[in-house]
């Protein structure tokens, strides 16, 4: 009587719907809430590399990006050649290197020359002071970038004259965009 039903409620040209069967339905045990993974003890909390903090459960590439002057085609690069020099993986977690391991990671990584990486990756091709092929992170990297501007200025060319009028550099439009200071707007003349 079930498919008599079902045929007779059905619209004109539509396919007629099949009766439900009656099924057991088996209710599946509840799990347990999930248990994360037990921390290794041996990971330590907060690692110094380079200069900078950096949480110990991260791996070294991901480690490797938060160090000012190091990035993604970089990282590549140093990872490689962390492997040769010190025998760590990229995907080693920080927290689990030893003080001896970490003193050889920050060699290598003050240390990157045009004979460690290829010439396209190090950010100081041709040194002004040294003339050396060099990659420079954290600090140094902050202090070469303030003395090339100061040596800019002095020699005023086109480039430092608009650093020391703290304009826009290179070729940007200033119309409208990188205002500084209290903006007055349209005011009304009094009567």
């Amino acid at each position: 009587m079930g498919e008599f039903m079902a045929k007779a409620k059905t619209k004109k040209g539509a396919a007629p719907k099949k009766a439900k069967k009656a099924t057991a339905t088996v209710k599946k045990p509840k799990s347990s809430p999930k248990v994360k993974a037990a921390k290794d003890e041996n990971l330590r909390g907060i690692v110094r590399l380079a200069g900078k903090d950096i949480t110990g459960d991260v791996p070294l590439n991901k480690a490797l990006l938060r160090i000012k002057g190091i990035g993604h085609t970089v990282v590549k690069g140093i990872t490689k050649l962390l492997e040769t020099k010190v025998g760590v993986r990229g995907t080693d977690k920080v927290g689990q290197f030893d003080d001896e391991t970490i003193e050889k990671i920050d060699k290598v990584l003050f240390a990157i020359d045009g004979s460690s990486l290829p010439l396209f990756l190090l950010n100081r091709n041709k040194d002004r002071i040294s003339g050396e092929d060099k990659h420079v992170i954290m600090n140094d990297l902050q202090f070469s970038l303030r003395q090339d501007i100061e040596a800019k200025k002095r020699s005023r060319s086109w480039q430092g004259y608009r650093h020391s009028k703290g304009q826009k550099v290179r070729g940007q439009k200033t119309r409208n965009t990188g205002r500084k200071g209290i903006a007055m707007g349209v005011t009304k003349k009094k009567k």
